[in-house]
């Protein structure tokens, strides 16, 4: 890029906040009070992220008896749940050809449940008044390189054989322009009933709420600091009391687990977006997107983009930042050399958007395992669960995950217990450094398997034999 046009590109990023677009809303709700004194329940659930939150709320319908307690180290829905690009999708398997290469057996009753749960949660926004921009819109995954429209095209085809392919429609070059214009789209196939769009935030905040009014009692600004048996129960310590609690579900994630022997499943990966301000007619006439779908390309390093409401374009993804030995810092939040990168991916994309002006660049991590999707199981003879490892595919599949938690706290075998995908565990991260060489040579690989038409060099190669085929 000319070093004109990069000044340029540099000047949209001049007024942007480094902070949450959808975190930055004057109604955003109170903190609950930090818990003070110790506290006894009949489930303890760690964390207030989307995962803790459906976890409390499906445990009180379930049971409107069952004493909920629900603590949070910051407040409800700061971290991931308030970070992402809002696409909530049915998908639990990270995507079909995740799904096809790890539970091919399994898949078609992965993808009824997870159709299923994307209906739960639109019913339960509905049900618990959540105002938080619920579209069912879909999500259409973009070629821009001819390798990528083969890729898409044999993925379709896979789909139609298996019976998998209901509700998803090809698009050429012109039919995908028609829905939303941009010179560097090939080809799209778009999943028409299997994604949402929200705003995320508002989503955690609903939640938190309806919780609330089932009578979950809410901890926050209360992080659980350690992990140990009381009696025939559990106790978890947190700075100003212990909770004790008959069983406790896990919603960390990203943060260490308090089972430790959990934390080498799991790493933190940083991922960035930007937002851009309201376009003005002439703006949106020249991108069209009246469909209102959320879009994602197909490169190893890809990004992520939809419309909201008001007509900003969320614009993230592309660069995946794994912190030397894993070390989670705010510090990590705010990176100007990806929202200088993303910008000018952004107006190669969509260069009659030129002039427009980014309001919010943010970042956050994300925790990610080997296999890309959610894993789960239990500690302390069946009276702690867990699950963790979303990938950034938790708007969703949290839900599932909740349920799945809570079925393995009762003991029950139900037809989400009784799945593969429930019952093994992803393969660990070896240990420091071996785990950021890995990694940043797995990144490095991609890059240049992007630039040389999807070609996998041998250690790409390697690792998907073992099945940990990474992407971004």
């Amino acid at each position: 890029m000319a070093p004109v046009a990069m000044r340029s590109v540099a000047k949209s990023l001049s007024e942007a906040k480094p902070v949450s677009y959808w975190l930055d809303d004057p109604g955003k709700p109170a903190a609950q009070p930090a818990l003070t004194a110790d506290e006894r329940c009949d489930l303890l659930v760690v964390g207030a992220g989307y995962s803790g939150l459906w976890t409390a709320l499906i445990a009180k319908e379930r049971d409107p008896g069952r004493d909920v307690v629900l603590i949070e180290g910051k407040e409800a829905g700061w971290a991931a749940s308030g970070r992402n690009g809002g696409f909530c999708a049915a998908s639990l398997t990270h995507g079909l050809a995740n799904g096809l290469a790890r539970w091919p057996d399994e898949l078609a009753r992965l993808e009824e449940l997870g159709a299923r749960n994307l209906d739960a949660i639109e019913e339960a926004v509905a049900r618990y008044g959540i105002d938080c921009d619920f579209e069912r819109t879909g999500e259409i995954d973009v070629a821009t390189e001819p390798h990528q429209v083969e890729e898409l095209r044999e993925l379709h085809e896979e789909a139609r054989r298996l019976g998998l392919a209901d509700g998803s429609q090809w698009l050429d070059a012109d039919a995908l322009r028609a829905e939303v214009d941009s010179p560097t789209f090939l080809a799209g196939l778009w999943d028409k009933d299997g994604v949402a769009m929200l705003n995320p935030a508002k989503l955690a905040w609903g939640l938190k709420r309806a919780c609330l009014e089932l009578g979950v009692r809410i901890y926050e600004h209360t992080p659980g600091l350690a992990l140990a048996r009381a009696g025939a129960g559990m106790a978890v310590r947190t700075p100003y009391g212990t909770v004790r609690a008959r069983r406790v579900a896990l919603g960390t994630n990203v943060f260490p687990s308090l089972v430790r022997r959990i934390r080498p499943f799991t790493v933190p990966v940083y991922d960035y977006a930007l937002m851009t301000e309201p376009l003005d007619e002439a703006q949106l006439a020249a991108v069209g997107w009246k469909g209102r779908q959320g879009l994602g390309d197909s490169a190893n390093q890809f990004h992520y983009f939809r419309i909201t409401p008001d007509h900003r374009i969320l614009w993230g993804g592309y660069d995946a930042v794994y912190p030397y030995r894993g070390r989670l810092d705010a510090a990590h939040d705010d990176r100007p050399e990806t929202y200088l990168k993303l910008a000018e991916h952004f107006f190669t994309a969509f260069p009659q958007l030129e002039g427009l002006k980014f309001t919010h660049a943010w970042g956050g991590a994300i925790d990610t395992c080997s296999r890309f999707s959610a894993f789960f199981g239990t500690a302390h003879a069946g009276k702690v669960a867990y699950a963790a490892g979303f990938t950034g595919l938790g708007v969703g599949a949290t839900r599932f995950g909740a349920d799945v938690m809570l079925d393995l706290l009762d003991g029950a075998d139900t037809e989400r217990t009784r799945l593969e995908m429930v019952r093994t565990r992803p393969m660990p991260f070896p240990p420091e450094p071996f785990a950021w060489t890995g990694i940043t040579l797995t990144k490095w690989s991609l890059a240049r398997a992007d630039r040389r038409g999807g070609h996998r060099n041998l250690w790409l190669r390697t690792l998907d034999r073992f099945g940990l085929g990474f992407d971004s």
